[in-house]
């Protein structure tokens, strides 16, 4: 008996990826957005992303897009949630893999160009109507990162290599959106043994040079929450 065609047997919906792109800039969380090139939606703000390519997982595809509109790679990503409502797409049955990156902002290098669709940083407060349903996957990424910075070390994908016990405060309060308590923070911070001090201090500006730390780990891991 012959085998049936698989691709006549059952549907293929096509399928994206869209990437939340976070960063810190002027003491302010923003979210890489670009204008699209294309119907639907032409010319309208929306995440990054694009059709997976043939032989590609769709985290191939979120590190493609990250590369093309964000040009960066070795950042943290992570898979977010498949959005697949059956009329979230004009053109009609299209899924989204969606994926989050948190990416220091002296790593992002952002070619505005017609080819790229004009990638621009917009803070999180001040996001444009979103094209498609992208602004349930902006949501959702927004509230996934500030659940993780509070049980995970993902503070680090936001800081630099080293950094003053400020600027990490900095990176929670800005992602959490509240301020923290500069003595509690560093005592419960200090607690979990996730950073240790170096043997530099800041430099330049008005205030006194502070001691610089560094994570003992950049690789993502879990711990007790302590927000």
């Amino acid at each position: 008996m012959p085998e049936k065609n698989i691709q006549k047997e059952y549907f293929n919906p096509g399928v994206t990826v869209d990437i939340a792109i976070f960063t810190i800039e002027d003491g302010a969380l923003k979210m890489l957005v670009v204008n699209r090139a294309h119907e639907p939606f032409k010319g309208a703000p929306a995440l990054p992303g694009g059709f997976i390519h043939e032989g590609e997982t769709s985290r191939d595809t979120a590190l493609r897009v990250l590369a093309d509109k964000a040009g960066v790679s070795g950042v943290y990503v992570e898979q977010l949630f498949t959005f697949d409502a059956l009329d979230r797409d004009p053109r009609g049955q299209i899924m989204s893999v969606a994926y989050f990156a948190l990416v220091p902002r002296d790593q992002i290098h952002i070619h505005t160009e017609a080819a790229t669709e004009n990638p621009s940083l917009i803070t999180i407060s001040a996001l444009p109507k979103l094209a498609f349903d992208h602004q349930s996957i902006a949501s959702y990424a927004l509230k996934r990162v500030q659940d993780k910075i509070q049980y995970t070390n993902i503070a680090y994908s936001l800081l630099p290599k080293s950094f003053s016990l400020s600027q990490l405060q900095s990176v929670y309060e800005t992602v959490l959106g509240k301020k923290l308590d500069k003595r509690n923070f560093r005592k419960k911070f200090l607690q979990l043994d996730l950073i240790r001090a170096t043997k530099k201090k800041s430099s330049g500006g008005r205030q006194r040079p502070a001691l610089l730390y560094k994570f003992m780990k950049t690789m993502p891991s879990e711990l007790r929450r302590f927000f």
